[in-house]
């Protein structure tokens, strides 16, 4: 299967120290890619970076807060400078919603969302867009958007607006850069076991009735996501491009 082996290729995964962007980067470093991590706490980012490198493949992580246009600016000048190149950009870190009712939700927390989901997006796809123009180079820029784009999500409203802000994003990208050779594509996860989900992972009332409507029979992990992020960053992936990728068990159709 010569056309998912990503040997010779760099691949930046924002939030990858952990949760989905880590299932991402470990399924990347497994079909060969040099992997960049992005990630706020360097404990979490060494870790990851070991189990990468254990895979066999050259790993680097490098403390970057994406709401943070400088920081942003400085981590991908050191990660092309690190590997030398971006081939594939996932942005894909994001922080969750408290659960505060809306009329209580105030401008500080609407903004905090906005400022990693949405600008931390924009700023990282920008960097890598701009990276891959000046080396003429075609791309895979690819973006972890949600299911709360699609559905109603009482309770997050800001951080619903977030992800079908990014999954619009990623459709003007595809069409204003398609004739470079820079495919972009967003990904759906539904309800997945990480850190950010710990909290309604200890309602047996909530995660009861949100397996029954999963039609594979359970909450999704990480790892799940290993395979999509080897298809965008590969050439398997050449003429797929605007997309929105649900990866939820089966839980939007039912």
């Amino acid at each position: 299967m010569d056309m998912f082996d990503l040997t010779g290729t760099v691949a930046l995964v924002t939030g990858g120290n952990g949760g989905i962007g880590l299932g991402m980067a470990e399924g990347l470093a497994g079909a060969g890619a040099a992997v960049a991590i992005w990630g706020t706490n360097p404990d979490k980012n060494a870790a990851a970076v070991e189990r990468l490198r254990a895979l066999g493949v050259d790993a680097e992580a490098f403390v970057c807060d994406v709401g943070d246009e400088v920081q942003v600016l400085e981590a991908f000048g050191a990660t092309v400078d690190r590997f030398g190149k971006v081939d594939a950009c996932f942005a894909n870190a994001g922080v969750g919603t408290r659960g505060t009712r809306f009329e209580e939700m105030t401008l500080d927390e609407w903004k905090a969302i906005l400022r990693v989901n949405l600008d931390g997006a924009f700023l990282t796809l920008r960097e890598a867009v701009r990276h891959l123009r000046s080396r003429e180079a075609p791309g895979s820029l690819a973006v972890t958007s949600s299911i709360a784009s699609v559905f109603g999500m009482p309770r997050g409203e800001h951080y619903a607006a977030t992800k079908a802000g990014v999954s619009s994003m990623i459709r003007a990208l595809a069409v204003e850069y398609g004739r470079y050779g820079i495919r972009a594509n967003a990904i759906l996860p539904g309800w997945i076991e990480t850190a950010m989900t710990a909290p309604m992972q200890g309602n047996e009332r909530f995660m009861a009735a949100a397996t029954a409507r999963i039609p594979l029979g359970r909450w999704g992990r990480p790892e799940d996501f290993a395979g999509i992020a080897v298809y965008l960053a590969s050439d398997a992936s050449r003429y797929h491009t605007g997309d929105t990728i649900v990866v939820d068990g089966g839980y939007r159709v039912f």
